[in-house]
């Protein structure tokens, strides 16, 4: 008989250590969307996983986490950026829903959110969702289905108690999927 007791583990690649300031405090959008977009450009030079990178800060503009895509790198469907900085998050802080602290928490993310960490914004417990690059840019720049959203998938978040800013360093952000292409875009 085959035992169902299979350890689940996600390991972010070694790099990431170097590029991120576990000191710095990212006080902006800026700083915070920038990490995400450093982290998956570097994802893909590294060749660990695909363009997408993210970030959970806490109000003070402290790194709680960081994500990036490892869905093939780890064999993981679930394994994209956003659900990685949550997992990992909420495994600091001791709990599933990041905010029940009462501090406030945003995710900063290098692209929209596809449909699924849409829904992982939701119950993940932030407050803010600063993103680059437009699910219309990952879709004309790459192969990536990035899935159905409400068609105001922003008021729903909204009326969710979620702010949600877009398009910050967004050019920055489609320079990610451009590099992405010219290396070949290995679908991660």
């Amino acid at each position: 008989m085959t035992s169902m007791l299979i350890p689940l583990q996600l390991t972010l690649p070694a790099w990431v250590d170097d590029e991120v300031d576990a000191t710095r405090l990212y006080t902006d959008d800026e700083s915070q969307v920038g990490l995400a977009i450093r982290l998956a450009r570097r994802n893909i030079e590294e060749r660990t996983g695909g363009p997408f990178g993210a970030g959970v800060f806490d109000g003070d503009g402290r790194v709680v986490a960081v994500g990036v895509n490892l869905v093939l790198t780890q064999q993981c469907s679930s394994a994209h950026a956003e659900v990685v900085a949550f997992s990992a998050a909420q495994r600091r802080v001791g709990r599933a829903r990041l905010n029940e602290d009462g501090r406030h928490y945003t995710l900063a993310t290098s692209a929209q959110p596809c449909s699924m960490c849409y829904g992982a914004c939701i119950w993940a417990g932030i407050d803010t969702l600063v993103i680059g690059a437009r699910s219309t840019d990952v879709m004309e720049l790459s192969e990536f289905d990035e899935g159905p959203l409400p068609s105001d998938w922003i008021g729903e978040l909204e009326k969710r108690g979620v702010a949600v800013r877009r398009d910050v360093l967004r050019e920055d952000a489609r320079g990610v999927f451009t590099l992405y292409a010219q290396l070949g875009g290995e679908k991660y």
